[in-house]
């Protein structure tokens, strides 16, 4: 904001606020002009919130920016709703706009007089430089370092074209002064910040880049310490390979986007992918190095087939990633999938995220079974809660993709919900599923169940397995180092 900053002030609300307390606490500070992040989880909140500033105070002047108001922008309510619109990097082009706008007197009578000043609605930000950025991070405050996972980004951009993703339209890749971002992780970790979440699209992209930033944090690694980097699959040569291994276990986190094994559906949405590569860098990573992996998938890509998905499943499954999550293809804007609606009969909701509804090989009725198989694979496989019960559940001859759908199945039969299911509960439903369903014994089930109750320190015994004989909980870690919550980048 440059000699605008004294005059600007930074809110965060979020999801779950009310509109009535939002908008008090934007009018305390009898704002002139509010700009607004808009994005897929926030859009219609936000739509909300805006249309009751304008009914209370419309002479304030509204600023919109962010991804979901970059593309596609007519037609949309909460784009009728302001004052100006900013596409792109609004980084620089916000304090311009600001500063035009508080040059006339104008603004402060009434926003409807704005159109003489001949400033377009519409904005289209050019892509700055990333060397007239100052870097945001003393805006981070000392309750932020205590309690937050810091977001940080060494670069912008991504070198590929996957169809679905926005970063798509970020070509190429901009890289952050190096020496002042490392300057600036300094100051934060002089601070007391210790966990690091960098947004950067691809980190091992630059591999000089990529090897400092990691020798930097492997130079001052403490306990505590976590870092989180979006990987590119299949590009992990040995130079990084040979830093990697020396973290502690539970330091770095993975985020990789595999997005779907089947050979014709990444040459439809154009994201090459060497997946013998792929599977050797995750066999590594397991066996070699304490990083815990969070691979995706995605549901509903063009092309794609149940039994495919289900086959992509299981191989990923197979290497043994900490996390798979499950995401459903969702319909961003601006993004080229577009392309594919007409011969693959792509059916989007309307609605935010706008996630894929049917396709030409899917069904809605198969697109929803596959949304409860996700969500009940976030309950039972990512938890982290019951690792000796899936082991139990799957063997070395069982499909995990049949086996979990066969659960999820049977597990919304008996819950006809996919949210709001206790832990307790769920404990229950799975020794259910497994003694009469798998027909395994109930004494060797509820001993497996119990150990993966007890494992996080739990001492109560639930009501269905006070009949049995089982062990003592053990004594409870308190060495273990625990990852913080996964940030997902599309997701609620």
């Amino acid at each position: 904001m440059g000699a605008l900053r004294p005059q600007t002030t930074l809110l965060e609300f979020t999801i779950n606020d009310n509109t009535i307390d939002m908008l008090s606490a934007v009018l305390e500070h009898s704002p002139r002009i509010v700009g607004f992040g808009i994005y897929i989880w926030n859009v219609e909140q936000t739509t909300r919130l805006i249309a009751d500033l304008k009914r209370i105070r419309p002479e304030t002047v509204v600023v919109l920016g962010g991804p979901e108001v970059s593309y596609d922008i007519h037609d949309q309510a909460i784009v009728a709703l302001a004052d100006y619109v900013i596409t792109g990097e609004g980084d620089l082009a916000f304090r311009e706009l600001c500063e035009q706008l508080l040059r006339s007197s104008l603004v402060a009578q009434n926003a409807a007089a704005l159109n003489v000043l001949a400033i377009p609605k519409i904005v289209h930000a050019p892509v700055p430089q990333l060397d007239r950025i100052l870097l945001p991070y003393d805006l981070y405050s000392d309750a932020d370092i205590a309690n937050r996972v810091i977001y940080v980004e060494a670069s912008r951009g991504c070198p590929f074209t996957c169809e679905f993703c926005l970063s798509a339209l970020e070509i190429p890749v901009r890289l952050f002064d190096l020496d002042q971002f490392l300057a600036a992780m300094q100051t934060l970790f002089d601070r007391g910040a210790r966990q690091f979440k960098f947004v950067d699209r691809t980190f091992n992209l630059n591999l000089r880049v990529s090897r400092l930033i990691l020798q930097f944090f492997l130079d001052r690694c403490e306990p505590g310490l976590f870092l989180h980097f979006e990987m590119i699959p299949d590009r992990l040569p040995e130079s990084l390979r040979e830093l990697i291994v020396k973290f502690p276990p539970g330091v770095l986190q993975f985020e990789i986007g595999v997005q779907s094994f089947n050979d014709d559906v990444s040459l439809l949405i154009s994201r090459p992918q060497d997946n013998a590569k792929l599977e050797d860098n995750f066999r590594f990573l397991r066996d070699h190095s304490g990083v815990h992996i969070h691979a995706d998938l995605i549901v509903g890509l063009p092309g794609e087939t149940l039994e495919s998905f289900g086959h992509g499943f299981d191989r990923l499954f197979a290497l043994r990633p900490q996390e798979i999550q499950v995401g459903i293809l969702k319909r961003l804007k601006g993004t080229p999938i577009v392309r594919h609606d007409d011969e693959w009969q792509m059916v989007y909701s309307p609605s935010p995220p706008f996630e894929i509804l049917s396709n030409r090989l899917l069904s809605f009725e198969t697109l929803h079974r596959l949304r409860r198989f996700a969500r009940y694979w976030d309950l039972i496989g990512n938890s982290g809660n019951f690792p000796a019960t899936l082991r139990l559940m799957i063997d070395d001859q069982t499909s995990a993709f049949d086996r979990i759908l066969q659960l999820s199945d049977w597990l919304y039969e008996q819950e006809q919900r996919r949210h709001g299911i206790s832990l307790i509960r769920l404990f229950e439903r799975l020794f259910e599923f497994l003694t009469l369903k798998l027909q395994h014994p109930d004494q060797i089930v509820a001993e497996t169940l119990w150990s993966d109750y007890t494992r996080g320190g739990r001492r109560d015994r639930p009501a269905f397995l006070k009949r049995f004989e089982l062990d003592a909980p053990p004594a409870r870690d308190s060495t273990t180092q625990t990852v913080p919550a996964r940030q997902g980048r599309h997701l609620e």
